[in-house]
């Protein structure tokens, strides 16, 4: 485990070094160079992992030692290109910390860095699509926290929803935004959230849930007219 030293020495020398490159350029400096060979290690480590959930565990592990690494680069940086901030924010996503791959993925977004080779899908598409999916995931666990969960599609809605992804993936987002807000019992934004899933995708399955909804707002407006 590193000291809080070695780690406050971490991020400002990563910061510096991030705030000095050239945007749209290849990151450089020792912090950079550190990282990128512990994470090479890291990824030949987690080959030999079989099991998906393992893997994820792996990574919760791994990743606080590359947090100043990146939030030196977030502090400072003004967009050169990073493949180990990119492939961070996709392992944020796999172990649910959703906000910290929001707030690389905003980063990221904002002055156009793309993801590395290893991934098929642009940033938007992937930080899009994982989110979705991992909001979705997390909501069918028990004692989910619904309002925490609608926070997190609110603020992804905010980062890539303007962007030019797939009709499929913006429709998942939607979804998954729909669902998290009927959880957290706003039916009504709910409702629209899902209708516009349906719009994008008319495969998502979302109709009974749609149906379900309007029902249950009728019996609402009913009651409160009686």
């Amino acid at each position: 485990m590193k000291s809080p030293a070695r780690k406050h020495f971490e991020q400002v020398t990563a910061a510096k070094a991030a705030g000095a490159a050239t945007p749209g350029q290849q990151q450089g400096g020792e912090q950079y160079e550190l990282h990128a060979a512990a994470l090479y290690e890291a990824r030949r480590t987690l080959k030999t992992i079989k099991s998906i959930q393992a893997k994820i565990e792996k990574k919760r592990e791994l990743l606080p030692d590359f947090m100043p690494y990146v939030n030196g680069v977030l502090a400072e940086g003004k967009g050169a290109k990073d493949d180990v901030l990119m492939t961070l924010m996709v392992w944020c996503i796999d172990v649910g910390d959703f906000e910290k791959a929001l707030e690389i993925g905003a980063y990221a977004v904002q002055h156009h860095i793309d993801t590395p080779d290893q991934y098929d899908r642009d940033t938007v598409s992937i930080l899009a699509e994982e989110i979705a999916e991992g909001v979705k995931a997390q909501l069918e666990k028990e004692g989910a926290d619904a309002d925490a969960l609608a926070n997190v599609m609110a603020r992804a809605v905010a980062i890539v929803g303007d962007a030019d992804m797939h009709d499929q993936i913006k429709a998942k987002v939607h979804k998954s935004y729909g669902y998290a807000l009927r959880a957290a019992e706003d039916a009504e934004e709910a409702l629209h959230q899902l209708k516009q899933a349906l719009a994008l995708n008319e495969k998502i399955g979302v109709k009974q849930d749609i149906q379900q909804l309007e029902r249950q707002l009728k019996k609402q407006g009913e009651k409160a007219t009686a």
